[in-house]
């Protein structure tokens, strides 16, 4: 609670400091959280790639496998549900089409030609290409997270094959011994934590009084994050209720986790705090834990899949298309597909949307218009789906309790 407390502290004190207008404090407060980001992005990639491995080598491919496809279940359903949560909210709230002229509005910002440039870049072929790992080292110094699951199952799978021998005991003791090093190294940067949030929090109070999330498009703005908060607050505690765990005890642990993640807008970059919180605060088995996050980390995207949808939607409309049941439907499949796909690049979801959009001929121009305020919108995606992650580590370990 004490520490709940003094993050909450922290965030106001933050607000505070970026609403001062102070040029040379703001400055001060983008390096810091800039030098925070760079930090858990440091222990993210072996995060990953250590729990992953471990988990396999000490519990076996055939329990994991179990764990597996807990894992894989309810992350199909929650995602599902955000797309679904989604379409319901924009059918009832309706946004209408934009004024005709909103393309000189994009070519006088400047916009229009780094969207097309991004969408003729944006390739699901070099993508998938991608994660398949032609040299070692190379994954771990892209950060390219999909290519080091690919590595860490096998790794981990082969070492649970092995007969045991000496060998193998020392492969895996040292694993686990750098794994427990990192996790020192993680317990550390949270104990200083609350400087960074100050900072983070300075950062996007400078931004709004700046009126740099002024200029929205109202009723779509309002089904993004609308659907957000229903899956918030509504959906996810539902599937804990329904699992016989109590969502207020489990948002309450599991806390410190979203508010980094609404401020880094990396659930990547956030990875070690989830775990480090979910084992210390809520509880979780080590086992599941490093299991099930960061595979959730990569695949369990609650809120990528409900803006893929509505903006998919919104742009369609816009461009013509008329928005039948059907249509929804088929976009909420494709939104959840995507999303359980989505590439591990800053903006993932955005330039994702932006190659659908590019590939049907919809008119991914009115993406310009979104750009500005996708900084909050991607924050609360993030957090969104960091509590998603936190549910099914939580329903997980309920399960297998």
């Amino acid at each position: 609670m004490k520490k709940t407390l003094l993050w909450i502290g922290a965030l106001v004190v933050g607000a505070v400091i970026g609403l001062l207008g102070l040029s040379w404090l703001n400055e001060v407060m983008n390096f810091v959280a800039t030098a925070y980001t760079r930090l858990f992005q440091l222990l993210a990639v072996p995060t990953i790639v250590l729990a992953v491995i471990t988990t396999f080598a000490t519990f076996g491919s055939k329990g994991s496998g179990k764990i597996f496809g807990r894992t894989l279940t309810y992350t199909l359903l929650t995602t599902f549900a955000a797309a679904v949560v989604g379409a319901v909210l924009y059918v009832v709230v309706a946004p209408e089409n934009l004024d005709a002229n909103y393309e000189s509005a994009i070519t006088e910002s400047g916009i229009a030609n780094p969207l097309q440039q991004s969408a003729g870049d944006f390739s699901y072929t070099d993508h998938l290409l991608s994660i398949i790992p032609n040299n070692i080292v190379k994954p771990f110094l892209e950060g390219n997270v999909l290519s080091l699951l690919l590595l860490a199952f096998a790794i981990g799978i082969g070492l649970s094959k092995l007969p045991e021998s000496e060998n193998k005991a020392v492969v895996v003791r040292g694993l686990l011994g750098l794994q427990e090093l990192l996790f020192l190294l993680i317990r550390w940067l949270i104990w200083t934590l609350p400087l960074g949030i100050i900072a983070f929090s300075a950062q996007l109070s400078a931004q709004v009084s700046a009126g740099v999330v002024a200029d929205s498009i109202g009723k779509y703005v309002l089904v993004v994050l609308g659907g957000n908060v229903i899956q918030f607050f509504i959906v996810l505690p539902l599937f804990l209720l329904a699992r016989g765990l109590n969502p207020v005890h489990v948002l309450g642990r599991m806390m410190p986790a979203v508010l980094m993640a609404l401020f880094t807008k990396s659930s990547a970059a956030t990875l070690p705090v989830t775990m480090g919180t979910a084992e210390n605060r809520l509880g979780v088995k080590k086992n599941v834990a490093r299991f099930v996050l960061p595979i959730c980390t990569t695949i369990n995207m609650n809120g990528c899949a409900a803006f893929i949808l509505v903006t998919s939607l919104f742009v369609m409309q816009n461009g013509g298309t008329a928005l039948t049941g059907g249509t929804i439907f088929l976009w909420i499949l494709i939104s959840v597909i995507s999303a359980v796909g989505n590439a591990g690049v800053p903006m993932g979801c955005y330039f994702l949307t932006l190659s659908l959009m590019s590939g049907i001929g919809a008119p991914v121009a009115i993406l310009g218009i979104i750009l500005p305020i996708y900084t909050i919108i991607d924050m609360v995606e993030t957090a969104e789906n960091v509590w998603s992650d936190s549910c099914v580590a939580s329903m997980v370990d309920k399960d297998l309790s």
